[in-house]
């Protein structure tokens, strides 16, 4: 417990929230920057048919006020301050519900839900080079806006309740916001908005057109804000404080800041059950390229009245390849023993297996998502070593394509990369990535927290708690950095090997030579 001596100053920090898709956490960032205890719950993820995934909205809700609280509390017996609270959720994750009772109507539709991809691709041809060059997405494979029209025009309670003025749509974000200030704002930001795919970049507003023509009505959407624009005060009936709700984020860009992606180039790696590679781009956005699939243009956070933008790409396959191989198979006996295994293995350009990890299909550099997984190259003398070593080749690879996606969509090479996330803990899969990327990589101290810290940040920055996001990023503890061993020549090898199997597999002429950075 944190002593307060009489005439002290009592610690100040900000409550943040991280609501993800599989569990909500919450925790004091103090003003030192660093994370105080933090309180987990999981939350339920539902599959009702094979296209659909689903949450309970209340389930959100109450996990979230749990944790929260249990976090309040605990400051308030170690003498800490709360001068705001920050909010960091899942993107794209959307409800409906009504304003008066504060119920929802249904379940929540998930953004991993994928039962109007079919319909969403008759539409590429006519919207995907308009939508790319002002929301920097495609049509996609999900659309909150499409998913909620459905169901006003299928459930006559939840088209009564938009007739009486009653019904309110939202993500996760918004949701929250409704709830942690008592029904009093209903509003989102640009960093959960664009995932949805209805965000205008350069304009700060909705994409009407768009949204009206999936038959969405205009007058349910949220009020637009920036990311720390302040969303109120918290309901003292809530959490047991009334302080200033000031910033909100979607998670990846709060992971973004707090890893240091404050000016254009600047970089991370998140590896977790997929791994995501995200970059700064500055005040103008890097929209993405015909000839590259999966980058994403978005807003990385909107500070005040300024936009600064980002780039994105995603992979469904690391640590669930890892799970997949020990779990589910039972190859090795841990990730761990799997690395172990891996680090016994010499890196050699035409080694052979070779493991494509496209368990969930590919996004970067081609788009295959009907794409399956496949270990090829076996022969008698093929050791479980070996085995290991090319799972880890394979993920270090597919990582490797989303950081040559972004760079080339950047028209310049990343200028720092930062990694976290569970399966960054590998100490042989970072030694093969900084190889391969030709980059060092700072595997951060603390990157559980890193969505939490972020959006923290950003309301701080906002109240006075910081002077500046630089300030406050920079005075974090360096992280374990891993610099590449490998030659340029050894890494062209290495990554005109691997594209060779990508062709062979995919049976793609899209994949031509690639120039790295």
């Amino acid at each position: 417990m944190t002593q307060t001596f009489p005439g002290a100053a009592p610690r100040r920090g900000v409550l943040a929230i991280d609501e993800g898709t599989t569990g909500t956490r919450a925790g004091v960032v103090l003003d030192s920057g660093a994370a105080h205890e933090v309180f987990y719950r999981s939350i339920k993820v539902s599959h009702p048919d094979d296209l659909s995934v689903e949450q309970d909205p209340m389930e959100i809700w109450t996990a979230t006020l749990e944790v929260a609280r249990r976090a309040v509390g605990r400051a308030r017996e170690d003498g800490i301050a709360i001068t705001s609270v920050a909010l960091s959720t899942q993107r794209a994750t959307a409800m409906l519900w009504d304003r008066v009772t504060g119920q929802p109507l249904l379940p929540a539709v998930v953004w991993q839900d994928r039962r109007y991809a079919a319909e969403l691709t008759s539409y590429e041809a006519e919207w995907d080079a308009a939508l790319l060059a002002r929301q920097g997405r495609p049509v996609g494979a999900r659309a909150p806006f499409l998913w909620a029209a459905r169901q006003i025009a299928a459930y006559p309670e939840v088209a009564a309740a938009h007739r009486a003025g009653r019904l309110l749509f939202g993500t996760v974000d918004t949701w929250l916001i409704w709830w942690l200030t008592g029904g009093a704002v209903h509003a989102t930001t640009p960093t959960n908005a664009a995932s949805s795919g209805g965000y205008l970049l350069e304009r700060h507003a909705w994409d009407e057109e768009w949204i009206g023509h999936l038959g969405f009505p205009l007058d349910l959407l949220p009020e637009l804000r920036s990311d720390d624009a302040g969303f109120g005060t918290t309901d003292l009936a809530a959490l047991g404080i009334a302080v200033p709700l000031a910033a909100s984020m979607g998670d990846q860009h709060a992971a973004l800041l707090a890893l240091g992606g404050l000016t254009a180039g600047q970089g991370m790696i998140m590896y977790g059950t997929g791994a995501f590679v995200d970059a700064a781009t500055g005040t103008v956005p890097a929209l993405p390229r015909p000839d590259i699939s999966g980058v994403l243009a978005q807003p990385g956070r909107r500070q005040g009245d300024i936009s600064h933008f980002s780039l994105e790409a995603y992979t469904s396959t690391a640590g669930s390849a890892l799970r997949w191989l020990c779990d589910d198979l039972g190859l090795f006996a841990s990730p761990k023993e799997l690395g172990e295994e891996a680090g016994r293995v010499p890196t050699r350009p035409g080694r052979t297996p070779r493991f494509v990890p496209a368990l969930a299909g590919v996004r970067t550099p081609v788009w295959h998502p009907e794409a399956t997984a496949a270990l090829t190259g076996l022969t008698l003398a093929t050791t479980r070593a070996d085995l290991a070593r090319a799972v880890l080749d394979g993920i270090a690879h597919s990582v490797c394509d989303l950081i040559d996606g972004v760079a080339d969509t950047m028209g310049a090479p990343f200028t720092r990369l930062r990694v976290g996330g569970g399966v960054s803990g590998s100490d042989p899969l970072m030694r093969i990535q900084a190889d391969l990327t030709g980059l060092p990589l700072e595997r951060v101290a603390d990157s559980a927290t890193a969505s939490l810290r972020g959006t923290a940040y950003l309301a701080g920055v906002a109240q006075g708690l910081w002077a500046s996001l630089d300030e406050v990023v920079e005075a974090q503890p360096r992280g374990q950095v891993f610099e590449p061993a490998s030659t340029a020549a050894d890494r062209d090898a290495q990554r005109s090997a691997w594209r060779d199997v990508l062709v062979a597999h995919l049976d793609d002429p899209a994949l031509k030579p690639h120039t790295p950075h």
